[in-house]
């Protein structure tokens, strides 16, 4: 018999005898126990039998360091609407509601909640590719192209194309949407990145896609900019303009409804504006791109 069972065996013996003698006061004072630990003894016999009669751990009814409810719902919305992980809505929570939670504490309550996993697989980068920061604004732009497809009232699908150009320092971003994949927009999107972008630009890269053939090529450099072309079937030497696409997707196209041209490009100038001015980014450890330019020009 166990320490566990002996004192279980105890408490009905001491329960029995009070019963039997019908005085509990003479019954305390037999076994060397406080009334008040005897009707807690009782009241836990009747409610679940033997079991209420067991040892428990003693745990207290409030824990000073619990994660109030209110940040884990912010935290579990964050997560299930934005896909957003557990760095991003850290930076999230400290920017737009003033709630300080470590990264460690949010893993926690994913966990808890059964979504510390994203949705989807996490691909590889090729062994030969390898990460780098411009530090100079305006050093490096990656442009490139995202195809939306979208339906119509009556369900049919059709297409716009997001030409998109980010600076490799700052990570600043430049958005367009076009009814056409062509040069003549290509020419159009990169003037417009020039008189966008706070800084001069001294090269951009792009893939070997028909809209960045000899017309635009020879567009950008009359502009006294040099365009350079990536390797063939090597998107991931533009890797963060590809992974802003990335971000476009899952932050903002997922979450929109479609209704026509106008109101598309004027949702899209407003992501813009929330991407380069108030977003938190990854590569500046919470900040914007916005506030990384002004970092890099004191």
């Amino acid at each position: 018999m166990t320490i566990d069972e002996r004192e279980v065996k105890r408490k009905q013996r001491i329960l029995e005898y009070a019963k039997e003698s019908g005085n509990i006061s003479k019954t305390c004072r037999h076994f060397g126990i406080p009334r008040s630990l005897y009707y807690v003894w009782r009241n836990a016999y009747r409610r679940h039998g033997e079991i209420g009669l067991k040892r428990k751990k003693p745990v207290p009814k409030s824990h000073p360091n619990q994660t109030p409810d209110e940040i884990v719902e912010k935290i579990l919305y964050l997560r299930h609407k934005y896909h957003l992980g557990q760095s991003r809505i850290m930076w999230y929570m400290a920017r737009y509601h003033q709630m300080r939670v470590s990264d460690a504490t949010i893993y926690r309550i994913l966990k808890r909640y059964g979504v510390s996993r994203l949705p989807g697989k996490v691909g590889r980068r090729k062994v030969h590719t390898k990460r780098y920061n411009k530090r100079v604004p305006g050093h490096h732009i990656q442009m490139d192209v995202k195809f939306l497809i979208f339906k119509d009232k009556q369900g049919k699908k059709f297409k716009r194309y997001q030409y998109t150009a980010i600076d490799d320092a700052t990570r600043i971003r430049a958005l367009k949407v076009y009814k056409r994949h062509t040069q003549k927009n290509a020419i159009d999107f990169v003037n417009y990145v020039i008189d966008k972008f706070p800084f001069r630009i001294q090269q951009i890269r792009t893939d070997r896609g028909h809209e960045f053939q000899a017309g635009f090529h020879w567009h950008v450099e009359d502009l006294g900019i040099r365009h350079a072309y990536i390797k063939a079937r090597t998107p991931q030497l533009n890797g963060k303009v590809e992974r802003s696409h990335r971000s476009d997707q899952e932050e903002f196209y997922q979450l929109l409804s479609y209704k026509n041209d106008v109101d598309l490009t004027k949702k899209l100038a407003e992501w813009e504006q929330f991407y380069n001015f108030a977003r938190p980014h990854g590569a500046h450890h919470g900040g914007t791109p916005y506030e990384s330019l002004r970092d890099k020009l004191l």
